[in-house]
């Protein structure tokens, strides 16, 4: 459910795709899982980003960027907080339904609002519209961002660029008017480094710019702070279009949840499901 689509859509693509679900409702296996690295890979290329980065200080600020929902937040307990207000909105007129949302846990949640309904039982498609105003109303605000948690491992390796002289770039489909000041704070509360030297938190003027657009637009400007050592975002589309523009660089698919018909990834992507090691 992250904001970070990775394909060029609008808020009302974007709106659409949480409304329609996927065909095949329910929580699929990821379509990269046979690329993901094992363990010891794993440890070697966030090992390998490190020695990256001090190997360029030497001649460059390095530059690291992370995208953020989906890629260092899980934002899936936001999600079942919003289906938990809702059952408690739903509780008189809609008991039967608003029993169902109780039981919406963080194990289990998909991409779309709507097969997450769907899989909890609630197929009225008046309920499941109402349901998406609530979600909608909430999900992209500053309030509901302390919901968020970290990715596994997420924070210690990203103390650990900074501790090693990264910048770190926090580059994220989250807009400036809705989100902006929320995402200063889980950052600070989850303890990434932020507010600091050598840190930057870069947002969408507005929610309606498509993400992949404002990437691509923003993508060229990082080479204003340094060298791009390292991106990581959990969009193939995003990643794709920072290897692009930084070819040197190591370009890291998160693979958690992503929007529905991703692109190819390209060949020189690397493919982890968490940060630790």
């Amino acid at each position: 459910m992250a904001n970070n689509v990775g394909v060029e859509r609008t808020p009302t693509d974007w709106w659409k795709v949480a409304r329609s679900g996927t065909k095949e409702p329910g929580v699929a296996g990821s379509p990269f899982a046979h690329l993901r690295l094992g363990i010891e890979d794993r440890r070697a290329l966030l090992e390998d980003v490190l020695a990256r980065v001090v190997a360029a200080r030497k001649q460059h600020p390095p530059v690291v960027t992370f995208d953020l929902d989906g890629t260092l937040m899980d934002n899936r307990p936001r999600v079942v907080r919003i289906l938990h207000e809702l059952a408690d909105r739903w509780k008189d007129a809609h008991a039967t339904e608003a029993a169902a949302l109780r039981k919406a846990h963080v194990n289990g949640m998909a991409y779309s609002l709507v097969d997450n309904l769907r899989l909890l039982g609630v197929e009225n498609p008046d309920l499941q519209e109402s349901a998406l105003r609530f979600w909608h109303e909430r999900f992209f605000t500053d309030a509901y961002l302390t919901h968020d948690v970290e990715v596994p491992g997420a924070v210690s390796f990203a103390r650990r660029c900074h501790r090693a002289g990264a910048t770190l770039v926090y580059l994220t489909g989250r807009d400036l008017p809705n989100m902006a000041l929320g995402t200063f704070a889980s950052l600070r509360d989850l303890g990434f480094p932020i507010g600091v030297v050598g840190t930057e938190l870069v947002t969408k003027p507005d929610f309606e710019t498509p993400d992949s657009t404002f990437k691509e637009t923003v993508a060229v400007e990082l080479a204003r702070i340094g060298e791009v050592v390292a991106v990581f975002d959990n969009e193939p589309a995003n990643c794709n279009i920072l290897r692009e523009v930084y070819p040197s660089c190591v370009s890291v698919f998160v693979d958690t949840l992503h929007a529905p018909d991703p692109p190819p990834l390209h060949s020189e992507v690397r493919v982890i499901e968490s940060f630790e090691s």
